[in-house]
């Protein structure tokens, strides 16, 4: 075999071994992109039950006009996309944070997502 066809065969392997580490890495963002998606959409359902408690009269379970003691319910507080935590509940906003189960923008921990819930508004974070 001669020098050029060793050079040729070389540069083929190396650039196969290239694509295939180019794909696995694309295939990765889209799993994480996709995790990211779906834990905002459960993190929107949330806000939107924490509007109805902080709207809702205490005498009815609800916070009458303050998110102080919102809550998520035992099944809420986890599901196939992650698991979720409320903190920060004052009487004018409350943070719902999202982890989910791929890895997020920084190669080392877990997508992360939250959403800061205010009576009139819902404003959607990407944390990693």
């Amino acid at each position: 075999m001669g020098s050029q066809q060793m050079l040729l065969l070389i540069v083929g392997v190396l650039m196969i071994g290239l694509m295939i580490s180019i794909g696995v890495i694309m295939f990765g963002d889209g799993a994480a992109a996709a995790n990211r998606d779906a834990i905002a959409n459960d993190l929107t359902a949330y806000a939107s039950k924490a509007q109805v408690y902080q709207k809702k009269p205490r005498c009815l379970g609800g916070g009458g006009n303050s998110f102080v003691g919102f809550t998520l319910t035992s099944t809420a507080d986890a599901n196939q996309n992650g698991s979720f935590t409320v903190s920060g509940a004052t009487g004018t906003q409350v943070t719902i944070e999202g982890v989910g189960i791929e890895i997020g923008y920084d190669r080392a921990h877990p997508v992360k997502v939250a959403v800061q819930v205010r009576a009139d508004s819902i404003l959607v974070s990407e944390l990693n």
